[in-house]
């Protein structure tokens, strides 16, 4: 009969809320919020009762004259200060509670921003080590050969997803076919076109207010719809200019395809300032 050791089931469960801890906390600060609001709105009656109470407590011990000015006042005044003091009790529970949601709500973000951290340097590292492995290809092997595998791996690309089996983007630029490895749309447009939408943004880059692209003011260029992760990456013209790396190839059916690459490809930490 197989047995299960505590500490093992421990050091499991440990290791699976570590792991979902941003998922855990948001849930906890959500329903703590929502509890906030139930004991905020429960506890207002008895702090509306407890100042009812100072009323007549005040109005018991008034003298005849501060009664008639009360009277014409409208009623006794409790000033901000006092409602404070008669009612930090009944809310204390909801704002106790308050706080550790807010905490918790905090603590979910502060995880999500140290693993997206992590997450951008793990891709740094890995866009590095690719561009130093393509740089000694080329030394290898030499440009020539480089390009062949280059247009080989594009080849590939278009017979993965050929235009037949997917939609075919027409735009008013042009009517050449291209290929877009990023987004795996086909669409349709002019070379021109193309190295004028990269030259503009070099432009933008080098000389305009920002210092850097992101893949959706490429797609903007070429009348494309952005995608799910297109705003989240692009370049900066402290990485140099976006180089077209266009490999023609034809499709199934024949049909002439240019598939658009970059020589460097876009990444997460595009928008930064240095």
């Amino acid at each position: 009969m197989k047995t299960f050791k505590k500490p093992g089931l421990i050091k499991m469960a440990k290791k699976e809320v570590v792991k979902h801890s941003p998922e855990i906390l948001t849930g906890i600060g959500i329903a703590g919020m929502i509890t906030t609001t139930i004991l905020a709105v429960k506890a207002t009656p008895k702090v509306l009762d407890l100042i009812e109470e100072e009323k007549k407590a005040r109005l018991h011990e008034a003298t005849v004259e501060e009664a008639r000015k009360w009277s014409e006042e409208g009623g006794i005044k409790i000033s901000p200060i006092e409602y404070v003091k008669l009612g930090w009790k009944p809310y204390l529970p909801a704002a106790v509670t308050g706080v550790c949601s807010v905490a918790c709500l905090i603590g979910a973000n502060s995880v999500h921003m140290r693993r997206n951290a992590a997450l951008a340097t793990a891709y740094q590292l890995s866009t590095t080590a690719l561009s130093e492995y393509k740089e000694k290809v080329v030394e290898t092997i030499g440009e020539k050969k480089e390009k062949t595998i280059r247009d080989s791996i594009a080849k590939d690309k278009i017979e993965e997803i050929p235009p037949s089996k997917t939609e075919v983007i027409v735009t008013d630029t042009g009517t050449s076919l291209f290929f877009d490895p990023l987004s795996a749309r086909y669409f349709k447009s002019d070379i021109n076109t193309v190295k004028k939408a990269v030259n503009d943004l070099n432009w933008k880059m080098g000389y305009g207010s920002e210092t850097y692209a992101s893949l959706s003011q490429l797609y903007d260029e070429l009348g494309l719809r952005h995608t799910t992760i297109s705003d989240d990456i692009g370049w900066n013209i402290s990485d140099g200019n976006i180089e077209l790396d266009i490999s023609a190839q034809v499709t199934e059916k024949g049909e002439p395809c240019l598939v658009l690459d970059f020589l460097k490809a876009p990444t997460y930490d595009f928008d930064r300032y240095f």
